[in-house]
C-alpha cells in the first residue's frame, strides 16, 4: 500500500491585522466563491490585507479581498473584488453584533486556507490599535531581538 501525499494548499494571510488591532474572539467562516476563485485561491493568487467584514440584512459580507482572475479561465472569469458573502451560524453572528455595538471594535479577516476541500475564512473581533500601543509592539520586538542576539553571543 502506497503512502498517501499530503498537498499543502496555501494560507492567504492578514498581515495588517495584528500589526491594527487587538486581536480578539475569533471565528471560522465558510466562503461562498466561483470556481475561477477557488482554482486561483488553490495557486495561492490573493490577497486580504486591505479586507473588511461588514454584517449587513444579507448577511455577513467579505469586501475588498483581491482573487486574481484565474490564468486559465474563460470569459467567464471572476471579478477580481467582488464582495463575498461568509457563512457563520446565527449564534455566531448575534455574539459578533453584541460585541461590535459594545463600541471600538472591528471585524477582521485574518487568513483564507483550505479545510477538508473547503475555503475557509478565520475572522476575528478587533479592537483598533492607537500609535502609542503601535509603538509599545515595535519596543518590545526590539527588545527580544536584542535579548536573543546577546544570549546567542554568549554561546
Amino acid at each position: 500500500m502506497a503512502a498517501r501525499r499530503e498537498h499543502t494548499l496555501p494560507e492567504v494571510s492578514n498581515p495588517k491585522a495584528g500589526r491594527d488591532y487587538f486581536i480578539g474572539q475569533t471565528y471560522e467562516a465558510g466562503m461562498i466563491l466561483l470556481g475561477t476563485e477557488v482554482k486561483a485561491l488553490r495557486a495561492g493568487r490573493a490577497n486580504i490585507a486591505d479586507a473588511f467584514i461588514k454584517i449587513s440584512p444579507k448577511g455577513v459580507m467579505l469586501y475588498h479581498a483581491h482573487i486574481a482572475e484565474y490564468d486559465f479561465g474563460s470569459h467567464n472569469n471572476h471579478d477580481t473584488y467582488r464582495t463575498r458573502p461568509l457563512l457563520l451560524k446565527k449564534s455566531e453572528v448575534d455574539k459578533i453584533v453584541a460585541e461590535i455595538q459594545s463600541g471600538g471594535h472591528a471585524i477582521v479577516p485574518l487568513k483564507i486556507y483550505f479545510k477538508h476541500g473547503l475555503a475557509k475564512c478565520l475572522l476575528a473581533v478587533g479592537k483598533g490599535k492607537k500609535q502609542h500601543d503601535k509603538r509599545q509592539d515595535i519596543k518590545e520586538r526590539e527588545s527580544k531581538r536584542e535579548i536573543s542576539r546577546a544570549m546567542s553571543r554568549r554561546r
